[in-house]
């Protein structure tokens, strides 16, 4: 509880990732993947209640090995690969019979998070009475040097800029999703479905605490990061 406020998070893991087979149980660091979620979600000074939504038998086993709640098996078309990210956290919200302010979704795929990522973020909402906060890093790579192609191979800048920016310092700081952290009030995913709305505000987390791991490259980093652990 924060503020008064109850809080819900929601640990999405399903069977079916192809990027990386069976991707939420790969050993990583010496822990499953998931099981990094799951650990540092239970350090957190503010989550009432934390769950694991899974359609996958091995993976809920997993889960519960180290500690996590699984209060319901997801069903499996809510588990396929075009099924958007929010849909477990609203069947979560719709399934259990509590009622919670306030919703924290934690992706297993950022095992560096740690729990006072998840305090941060949880305070920055409310100390800023925002409806939602999520956890943001700054880019390596700023979008006002990115181009696309035309059809003749030229360079087509992605942003319009009055001049060319020939220094890093003259750059605008720029963030992108780091995917870690998602944090709103009950009743704005009820309404809208989604995390990121015209008055979501960001947690910003540094690039060390911040790989999200969609790709054995991915794994390969974090597993070297969290060795220093």
């Amino acid at each position: 509880m924060i503020q008064g406020k109850t809080v819900l998070a929601v640990i999405p893991a399903r069977g079916g990732s192809k990027g990386i087979p069976r991707k939420n149980i790969r050993e990583v660091g010496g822990k499953p993947l998931i099981a990094w979620t799951i650990l540092e979600a239970k350090k957190s000074r503010y989550l009432d209640r934390v769950i694991v939504s899974s359609e996958d038998p091995e993976i809920i086993a997993m889960a519960q090995q180290w500690g996590g709640e699984v209060p319901f098996i997801r069903p499996r078309e809510l588990a396929r690969d075009d099924t958007p990210g929010i849909a477990p956290v609203i069947h979560a919200l719709e399934t259990l019979p509590e009622n919670y302010d306030y919703v924290v979704l934690l992706q297993p795929t950022s095992p560096l998070r740690q729990a006072r990522d998840i305090d941060d973020c949880l305070e920055t909402c409310l100390d800023h009475e925002a409806p939602a906060c999520v956890s943001v890093t700054e880019t390596d790579k700023s979008p006002y040097w990115m181009y696309h192609l035309d059809a003749a191979h030229r360079l087509i800048p992605w942003l319009p800029q009055e001049r060319i920016m020939a220094t890093r310092q003259e750059l605008p700081r720029t963030f992108a999703l780091n995917g870690a952290v998602y944090v709103a009030r009950t009743s704005l995913l009820k309404q809208h479905h989604t995390f990121l709305t015209a008055e979501t505000i960001g947690y910003v987390m540094p690039k060390e605490r911040s790989v999200d791991v969609d790709t054995e490259f991915d794994l390969t980093i974090a597993e070297c990061l969290l060795s220093k652990v």
